[in-house]
């Protein structure tokens, strides 16, 4: 007698309703571009993801009434498993190297390390760089602030400062991430608007199919 209830259950947790599956008198309908359509007959709301070949997805069950929103779930889920992979291997690949800079370092030392920060970047790599103070160094935090400054411009051309000179006890910090490259930079503008025309089109298509579809069954005047 309990399998109907936890299936239930399951069901309200872990999947997401669309279209027939959402059981409600009426929804707070979000248009496909964002734009607030209103409370409207759950009805009503079918009718209008059929006319633009859309689905009915609930965003909101919680919601009083429930928010649903027209969009193709199924370009939705599979976009968002691309995002999800992506970011996992973003995570993956970027490192967070560490350098460390005595706050006297010689002009030699200073551009040997600067050699490797350029380095990680170039790699792709995020780099923490730490100013060790030493014994009344630590009554000097602006000249650390002044390395840290320093090194970031003469590396400006491969990454900007995440994270800004903070006080970590008795060392000064900074994290330096790589820039896009323009060719990244590149790839992702046109992969945006590839698939913008792409959805414009599937939209028309489907819009076609659902009109060819309705004169199909309209019977003979």
């Amino acid at each position: 007698m309990s399998r109907p209830h936890l299936s239930k259950r399951s069901e309200h947790i872990s999947e997401t309703r669309i279209n027939d599956r959402i059981r409600v008198p009426e929804v707070r309908l979000v248009g496909p571009n964002g734009e607030q359509v209103g409370i409207v007959a759950i009805r009503k709301a079918l009718d209008l993801a059929g006319e633009a070949g859309l689905d009915l997805v609930e965003v909101a069950p919680q919601a009083k009434p429930p928010v649903a929103k027209l969009m193709d779930y199924g370009k939705f889920k599979y976009e968002s498993a691309q995002k999800a992979r992506e970011a996992r291997k973003n995570q993956a690949n970027t490192a967070l190297k560490e350098i460390r800079f005595r706050l006297k370092i010689d002009e030699h030392d200073y551009e040997t390390k600067k050699g490797h920060v350029t380095r990680f970047l170039e790699g792709g790599d995020k780099v923490k760089v730490m100013i060790m103070f030493r014994g009344r160094e630590q009554s000097r935090p602006e000249m650390g602030i002044k390395l840290l400054n320093r090194l970031a411009e003469d590396v400006s051309d491969l990454g900007s400062v995440e994270s800004s000179p903070r006080v970590d006890g008795r060392n000064m910090v900074m994290v330096i991430a790589p820039h896009k490259s323009k060719s990244d930079a590149k790839a992702e503008a046109r992969k945006a608007s590839a698939d913008a025309k792409g959805k414009s089109a599937e939209v028309k298509s489907r819009r076609d199919r659902v009109a060819a579809e309705k004169n199909a069954a309209r019977p003979d005047a």
